[in-house]
């Protein structure tokens, strides 16, 4: 029998669910002629958060493909007879909201930002300067340089926000004494930023159960970070945050890649520790922020050393590593921080080192004031647009 050439939705759905990996549950899909496109899910009513975890990653595929104008999936379940409904045990999700843990839900609207595909924001309402604090490598005392930073300058007295953004691993409650938080919400539905020493923060451990694992995946992850930032109060236009700190994970991936394409960053700073090993990963964070167009002020090193008792240095990581790099890359050296016992003390026990009168507050506060310095020179740059090539 003769047949006509597909049509071309027949086409855009033959994309689409390659795109989608052809699953078993997706149930249904309907495409209109402008490109909108409904898919049909299969739900599993007794673990409804993969399903909607299911549900975004969906969305984002099909957003993916070409002449996809917009894209909404619709979850659909059986209970077999006698199963309880889940609303039994747990009041259900208010209409265009998710769950994520504690109670806490993203928004539609935030899903829909953080997917492929969507505009960059603009500058955020509230918000003075943004400083992103950046190592690309794990475990060389970034989160205690963020915390520590914001505390600095809220001491100078500069109104300050940290936002945690380190979904898999948040670490800024318990350096801040605030783990047993929750965030109220405004009139406006805004999140409010829990304050202690006088850095108001927000931070996913403030909404997930400490001891569950965040087993998100990059649109969710871009999602939860977008609305702790541009759904919350973090200050007014007649009264904003002088300065916002946003502790970002290890790495260059999603997170990353949200933070500088979504968000108008004034400029970047660079942790490292002095070994060849996390250098090497700083230059690879330096090239994703040249690409990005966002500033980078300059690199601090910690664990630069440590001083026994006697008053010798002993270089445990390497020596002179973070200043070589800053040259190599053209930077200034910010700082270099010690093992210190009260910075690892203050971080335990909720009271970062730099508000109090030590060795280590002298070391963050002039590592404040540098940044300060450089910041004032800098302008709000907008959100880049990144295109991704095949």
């Amino acid at each position: 029998m003769f047949r006509g050439k597909p049509r071309q939705s027949d086409k855009l759905e033959t994309a689409i669910r390659r795109a989608l990996g052809e699953p078993a549950w997706l149930q249904g899909l309907r495409i209109k002629e402008d490109g909108a496109v409904t898919l049909i899910i299969e739900a599993d009513p007794a673990n409804m958060d993969e399903a909607e975890t299911r549900r975004v990653e969906a969305e984002a595929r099909a957003m993916n493909v070409k002449g996809v104008t917009s894209a909404q999936a619709m979850l659909t379940a059986e209970r077999q007879p006698g199963q309880p409904s889940p609303a039994h045990s747990e009041a259900p999700p208010r209409p265009g909201s998710q769950r994520v843990r504690k109670g806490a839900r993203l928004s539609d609207e935030a899903i829909s930002q953080g997917q492929p595909g969507q505009p960059a924001t603009g500058k955020v309402p509230g918000i003075s300067r943004i400083l992103v604090v950046a190592s690309a490598k794990g475990g060389v005392g970034k989160s205690t340089v963020a915390v520590n930073l914001a505390a600095a300058f809220a001491k100078l007295g500069l109104r300050t926000g940290l936002l945690d953004a380190d979904i898999y691993g948040p670490s800024a409650p318990t350096m801040l004494g605030t783990g047993d938080a929750q965030p109220a919400s405004n009139e406006a539905g805004k999140l409010i930023p829990v304050k202690a020493h006088g850095i108001h923060s927000l931070s996913i451990g403030y909404l997930s159960d400490p001891d569950s694992p965040m087993i998100w995946r990059g649109p969710i992850v871009m999602s939860a970070i977008t609305q702790m930032l541009n759904d919350a109060a973090w200050g007014t236009p007649e009264d904003p945050l002088d300065l916002l700190i946003i502790d970002t994970p290890p790495g260059t991936g999603d997170a990353q890649l949200t933070i500088a394409q979504r968000v108008p960053v004034t400029a970047a700073v660079l942790v490292t520790t002095p070994q060849e090993v996390a250098l090497a990963d700083v230059r690879r964070g330096a090239a994703m922020f040249a690409k990005t167009a966002v500033p980078v002020l300059g690199v601090i090193e910690t664990m630069s050393w440590f001083e026994d008792p006697a008053g010798n240095r002993h270089y445990l990581m390497g020596e002179g590593g973070g200043q070589k790099t800053a040259d190599a890359l053209g930077l200034p050296l910010l700082g270099q921080l010690p093992i210190l016992n009260e910075i690892r003390e203050g971080g335990d026990i909720g009271q970062p080192a730099a508000i109090g009168d030590g060795v280590s507050a002298g070391l963050f506060h002039e590592i404040a004031r540098a940044v300060a310095l450089n910041l004032d020179s800098l302008q709000t740059k907008a959100p880049p647009k990144i295109i991704f090539e095949d």
